[in-house]
């Protein structure tokens, strides 16, 4: 088997070895199912709760991407002006890490107030939750942009908007979609976060329901739905940075 071939494999691998030592390990420690269901529970719970779990899983996916891609706007823009000014970079960021330390679930109940229980809360707080990693990698991609790269491009006769442009934004790629992995789960979280406390539809308010009712295999199969939207959402990001950013993955020093 090719070692390509072996990193295919791996997380199908590793994902039903973990589910097999939760089943063996609730099986042998007779673990009652109101505190940790097994694995074959939840699967029945996914799939007697299968139409409400796909109704409230499209309405989070929504609520998270609309928030994300909010998110990725500013984000890119923000971080582009911090990168490119030490002045906007020294007086913004205290703000921004002020801002970002606030618990987003203490945000939500004035999200309510401004915009009533609906969407909106949910696409405001996976927003909130996901634009600073993209600031923050935007920002640091452009500020490490070698000072005698930029002797040299200055002594050719380039401006400061060709030195970001050709030099700043190709060099802040990775860096760049490094942080959109990171904001991507983050947004799911900001999402359930509203719609557990602020919301009709959606994976939080499904999860609310069930906690209400002492539905644990429910709570549990609404957690696996979300593991599965994150999961999916990261490999596509991971797919299109490596179509993006394919020269600057050149380390093999974790190749085996």
């Amino acid at each position: 088997m090719t070692q390509k071939q072996k990193i295919a494999l791996a997380p199908w691998v590793f994902t039903i070895g973990f589910f097999l030592l939760w089943e063996v390990g609730c099986r042998v420690f007779d673990v009652s199912s109101f505190v940790l269901p097994t694995p074959l529970s939840v699967a029945k719970a996914m799939w007697e709760y299968r139409t409400q779990l796909s109704f409230h899983s499209f309405h989070t996916l929504w609520m998270t991407l609309a928030g994300f891609a909010i998110a990725v706007v500013f984000g890119l823009g923000m971080g582009l002006l911090l990168g490119s000014s030490r002045i906007v970079h020294a007086g913004t960021y205290p703000l921004l890490v002020g801002f970002n330390a606030i618990p987003k679930v203490a945000v939500v109940p004035i999200l309510v107030i401004w915009f009533g229980v609906g969407w909106m809360p949910a696409v405001l707080t996976a927003f909130l939750i996901s634009f600073f990693p993209i600031v923050v990698n935007v920002a640091t991609g452009l500020a490490t942009i070698e000072p005698e790269t930029e002797d040299v491009l200055k002594a050719l006769g380039a401006s400061k908007l060709d030195i970001m442009t050709k030099v700043g934004l190709p060099r802040s790629m990775p860096y760049f979609f490094g942080s959109l992995k990171v904001a991507i789960t983050l947004a799911y979280v900001g999402s359930v976060i509203a719609e557990y406390n602020a919301s009709k539809y959606g994976i939080g308010n499904l999860m609310a329901r069930a906690s209400a009712d002492f539905n644990v295999p429910l709570l549990f199969a609404s957690l696996i739905a979300l593991a599965v939207l994150g999961v999916a959402m990261y490999a596509i990001t991971a797919w299109i940075e490596g179509r993006m950013t394919g020269w600057a993955q050149r380390s093999g020093f974790a190749a085996n």
